[in-house]
């Protein structure tokens, strides 16, 4: 679906469903030099079983025009209006890495209408390597590599999937190269300073971690949820960072059971 905002196109997937105004929504926030397109799986699920769903592409990614925001407050203030679209003040929203810390900014700044959240391969702070930055920065295809390399697990990486047909490191590749230039520079930088609070968060909280994540260390998910007092961890054994394409299901599963209670 497609909008304006501050006259530029903002898109976000429905999960080829129509919306109702009676229905709550459920809000996909993706990560670094992704789109909408990673939650294809829940999306779908979530569209066919009483929700508007809302999969954004933030600006400079996938639909959405540029240039990217390069800080998360940018990113959550842009959200907030395209969740103002939806037309009610019930949501459960949910992020993946980058979009975990845009989706913490929103709820804490809207404790109203946040009724549960979800974060994926999360941390705070989200310190990105200078290696990292300064070759995004320059728009080389080696900050890709290094990314997508660090995001997948040891598995991953050789193509073990349960679900056939599928190359995860591959798609991750395609999807990063995707991106315009100095939009992956602006998602790092804009996870490298942000200074978010955990203790500003009130709602129920889980939080789907991977076990062998590079990129945001189970450790560092733990901790932001022992700061929570309604928090609950579901553990993806073997998991890198990209959880998404490497336990689709076990993802799924996690958001129906949560989301149900």
């Amino acid at each position: 679906m497609n909008l304006e905002i501050a006259e530029k196109q903002a898109f976000f997937g429905t999960g080829s469903s129509s919306h109702r105004e009676d229905q709550p929504s459920i809000v996909f926030i993706h990560g670094a030099a992704m789109d909408h397109t990673v939650w294809t799986l829940p999306a779908r699920y979530f569209a066919r079983h009483g929700f508007n769903v809302v999969a954004v592409d933030l600006p400079g990614h996938g639909r959405s025009t540029g240039p990217a925001f390069d800080t998360i407050t940018a990113m959550s203030d842009w959200l907030s209006k395209v969740i103002a679209s939806v037309g009610n003040d019930d949501h459960i929203v949910v992020g993946h890495s980058m979009g975990s810390l845009i989706a913490w900014d929103w709820a804490a700044k809207n404790p109203d209408q946040c009724r549960k959240l979800v974060l994926l391969g999360t941390s705070m702070p989200m310190p990105v390597t200078d290696q990292l930055l300064n070759s995004a920065k320059d728009n080389e295809a080696a900050s890709f590599e290094m990314a997508n390399t660090w995001s997948h697990s040891s598995r991953g990486k050789l193509g073990f999937n349960l679900n056939p047909g599928v190359w995860m490191f591959g798609h991750g590749q395609r999807l990063m190269n995707r991106s315009i230039d100095d939009t992956f520079y602006a998602d790092l930088a804009a996870c490298n300073s942000a200074n978010l609070v955990p203790g500003q968060i009130q709602c129920p909280t889980l939080l789907i971690l991977g076990e062998s994540d590079q990129m945001t260390p189970y450790s560092a998910g733990k901790t932001v949820a022992d700061e929570l007092t309604k928090a609950s961890i579901v553990t993806l054994p073997g998991s890198g960072h990209s959880m998404l394409s490497e336990c689709p299901n076990e993802v799924l599963d996690a958001l129906i059971d949560f989301i149900a209670l």
